[in-house]
């Protein structure tokens, strides 16, 4: 058995779970799950390829390079949340709250950012190549001219 813990910015358990084989992933999963309020948990670098993370609470959450490849983030709140060089490659972020969240230096290469909230993001030197960002708000939006579309 293994017991993997989820702790917020302040060092602070937020939840854990324990099974046989679990992984970063499988234990943000159930946390996801049950609907336990994941705001500033510091996943900085986690694994979390391909992860079942739909209406997630992610709020000021620590994800600077976190690999979230293909990861589902649809309606997913990320407010705040720093993604600094986070992998979003084919993500769904459909309809996600990304207001004011760092996004410096982040692939978002094919993400589907449908809809999603990306008021004052910080979208230095990110990559957008292919994202939709049909009906994304864009409104005041902090972009640079280092951001790859």
């Amino acid at each position: 058995m293994k017991t993997i813990q989820i702790k917020n910015i302040k060092n602070e358990i937020i939840y854990e779970h324990t099974t046989e084989n679990n992984t970063i992933k499988l234990t943000v999963e159930k946390a996801v799950d049950k609907k336990i309020n994941l705001c500033e948990a510091d996943l900085c670098r986690a694994d979390l390829r391909g992860a079942n993370l739909y209406r997630a609470d992610l709020c000021r959450a620590n994800l600077c390079g976190a690999d979230l490849h293909r990861a589902d983030l649809h309606r997913a709140d990320l407010y705040k949340a720093d993604l600094c060089r986070a992998d979003l490659r084919g993500a769904n972020l459909y309809r996600a709250n990304l207001y004011r969240a760092n996004l410096r230096e982040a692939n978002l290469y094919g993400a589907d950012l449908y809809g999603a909230n990306l008021r004052e993001a910080n979208l230095r030197e990110a990559n957008l190549r292919e994202a939709d960002l049909r009906e994304a708000d864009l409104y005041t939006l902090y972009k640079e001219k280092n951001i790859r579309l």
